[in-house]
């Protein structure tokens, strides 16, 4: 349940990523700032449910205070801010070749992220959040 949720809201940021990608490599820049301020708002969002609901429940649920796979998601986490703004910047100037050349490696750390997410933290947060999984759901969608 709440694997799938999380899961389904990484394969919407993805296809956001995608829409700003191929409008940067149209060299459509205007298409590109909306397409990007729609993915950073998504994902902006996906790293709240992830740091304000699911990690702080995990952690209490498992012991693991700033150790353990939630402590490398916010370190991630935090590298994906950081080139989030990179890229911010580059589109304001319009320099698309940088806003391209972040985005490969924004891309490249989200895809590996995901793939620890999606295949051992969600499935780890599944068993030990079981009796709240419903609760945490719906918090999660309130947000």
């Amino acid at each position: 349940m709440l694997a799938k949720y999380l899961t389904d809201d990484h394969r919407d940021c993805d296809d956001q990523f995608a829409r700003a990608e191929a409008a940067a490599s149209d060299g459509d820049v205007a298409a590109a700032r909306v397409a990007f301020a729609e993915f950073e708002a998504n994902l902006a969002h996906h790293l709240e449910i992830e740091e304000g609901v699911l990690f702080p429940e995990f952690e209490q649920a498992t012991g693991m205070h700033g150790v353990g796979p939630t402590a490398v998601m916010r370190m991630e986490h935090e590298q994906m801010r950081g080139l989030l703004a990179q890229m911010q910047g580059a589109l304001a100037s319009a320099d698309l070749d940088t806003f391209l050349g972040a985005g490969e490696t924004l891309n490249v750390l989200i895809q590996q992220h995901n793939m620890k997410e999606e295949h051992m933290l969600y499935p780890m947060a599944e068993q030990a959040l079981a009796a709240s999984a419903e609760r945490l759901l719906e918090r999660m969608q309130a947000l």
